[in-house]
């Protein structure tokens, strides 16, 4: 515990939840309806009072320097954790690497955090704020899912449902004609993320070989019989782009277990061999025909047209096995 990590996730959620709003623009006419102009509404970061002061401060409409409105702001206000999404805190679930696939990785289940938002609309014309605001509320209904890759070393994503709380309208302007108007709408936003913890690496926690033992009598010392059968995993197709490859030279339908090959190669009997999706077992060979076994595995006997590639499946392919893959067993008894 307490060991350093930071996978950003909140920094990726305020991001995220940022880039939202990151294209919103208002049009002004004049009195012929005409539009003259088109204007992005800037988008930043930060409390809303440090715009306001900055108004405040130099409230010169002259001057070439003073702040332009309409503007936007937001701000990350609080997290809170969400009892309504936990899972079981003690599961764990493997991915691969994403990057190679030469590792597995683990990670605890994450735990539900709903992040509060604040975005602040600034505006000295009414209809610049009206125009704002509709181009934000139809998508909330309430909720608006963001897919965020939230942990970068597995590739984790997960959809975030941003929730429209409530939308708040304020109108400070006061004094002569000299000072500023500012039209405040302020919109709540609650964002149900995710936080995970630690990933780690799995791979030597991988269960490669299961032994079984039966033993007689009470005396496990002095045993008057005693058998173990041993497991290992089984690719089931294959893996490796250089794998030995020949090619149908007939269709082959449903109920055929005897068939030829283009050229038999390296195969022999008791060697698994893979049509498309469908595994087979090799009982025995023949020139270039073969005898073999059909849908092995589980998987599902279908029907295959000449010249479809047949590959041979090899202990070589074992080892790549992909997280999420089905897989057979090679047992031995002793």
């Amino acid at each position: 515990m307490f060991e350093y990590f930071y996978n950003e996730i909140l920094r990726r959620t305020i991001i995220s939840f940022g880039t939202l709003f990151n294209g919103i623009s208002v049009e002004q006419k004049n009195d012929s309806d005409q539009t003259v102009s088109n204007i992005r509404v800037p988008l930043a970061y930060g409390p809303t009072q440090k715009f306001l002061a900055r108004l405040e401060q130099q409230p010169d409409l002259n001057k070439g320097v003073a702040i332009t409105l309409p503007r936007m702001s937001f701000e990350f206000t609080g997290l809170t954790y969400d009892p309504t999404r936990k899972v079981t805190t003690t599961q764990q679930f493997t991915v691969a690497d994403p990057t190679d696939g030469s590792e597995t990785k683990k990670a605890y289940m994450p735990v539900p955090y709903n992040m509060q938002f604040e975005l602040a609309i600034m505006c000295k014309l009414n209809d610049d704020a009206l125009q704002i605001v509709e181009q934000i509320i139809p998508y909330f209904q309430p909720a608006y899912n963001v897919t965020v890759e939230l942990v970068e070393s597995i590739k984790e994503k997960r959809d975030i449902p941003i929730i429209l709380e409530n939308i708040t309208m304020q109108d400070d302007y006061e004094g002569d004609f000299t000072q500023r108007r500012v039209l405040l709408y302020t919109l709540r936003f609650t964002a149900k993320t995710y936080l995970f913890g630690p990933v780690q690496s799995a791979t030597k926690d991988i269960i490669r070989k299961a032994t079984l033992g039966y033993l007689t009598g009470t005396d496990t010392t002095n045993t008057t019989r005693n058998v173990n059968y041993s497991v290992v995993p089984r690719a089931i197709k294959s893996y490796s782009p250089s794998a030995e490859t020949t090619l149908l030279t007939n269709d082959l339908d449903l109920t055929t277990s005897v068939f030829a090959l283009d050229s038999i190669g390296t195969i022999a009997a008791s060697d698994y061999i893979v049509i498309g999706s469908e595994e087979m077992l090799v009982r025995s060979v023949s020139g270039s025909e073969v005898t073999v076994t059909r849908g092995k595995d589980g998987t599902t006997i279908a029907s295959h047209l000449k010249g479809e590639e047949v590959k041979k499946i090899t202990a070589a392919d074992t080892p790549y096995i992909e997280d999420g893959d089905n897989f057979g067993f090679d047992g031995t008894t002793f």
